[in-house]
């Protein structure tokens, strides 16, 4: 290829990755969409309910675009390691990706050591969030803190995983001041 084909192609890569539409958060303020979706714990699959986690105090919901990819691992190994930070700010921590319940096992197990729950984002989940990565069927990762009102009272929407774990729980422990 000549450097300026190799040039165009990379034009049109660019310009097509940024035509794909970003996703748009829901803002802070708004009563976050209630749902049931199949989650994983432990490698055991159960049926996690927002209404119900909610009852027992503020929940961090965090998306995530795929499972054993090198940022969904360490967001996930970073939120383990937290996990007694935030049942200490009274909290509970639920991942959500589209991956299938099988796969959502194997990465409760390996990647969130245990420590939270992972649950399928289904289409519905997606939308209603407004977490869709373009067409791709994947999530942004876009992690929201919902008080036990329902109410949406932190977004954090970056593609780094860093910075999810610590902007979630100060938002958490400014719940209970």
């Amino acid at each position: 290829m000549t450097r300026t084909l190799v040039s165009l192609v990379a034009a049109a890569l660019a310009a097509a990755v940024t035509a794909t539409p970003a996703a748009a958060e829901l803002p802070v303020g708004e009563k976050a969409p209630a749902f049931t979706t199949r989650a994983a714990l432990a490698g055991k699959e159960f049926g996690f309910s927002l209404a119900a986690a909610l009852a027992k105090g503020p929940v961090v919901l965090y998306f995530y675009p795929k499972a054993f990819t090198q940022g969904c691992t360490l967001e996930a190994n970073a939120f383990a390691e937290a996990m007694p930070r935030f049942k200490a700010a009274g909290a509970s921590v639920i991942g959500m990706s589209n991956d299938d319940i099988d796969t959502l096992k194997r990465f409760s197990r390996e990647e969130c050591r245990d420590a939270f729950p992972v649950g399928v984002a289904g289409a519905d989940v997606i939308k209603g969030y407004d977490v869709a990565l373009g067409n791709s069927g994947l999530t942004s990762r876009t992690s929201y803190v919902i008080a036990t009102d329902g109410r949406i009272v932190a977004v954090h929407s970056n593609s780094d995983y860093r910075g999810h774990v610590e902007k979630t729980l100060a938002a958490v422990r400014a719940l209970k001041r």
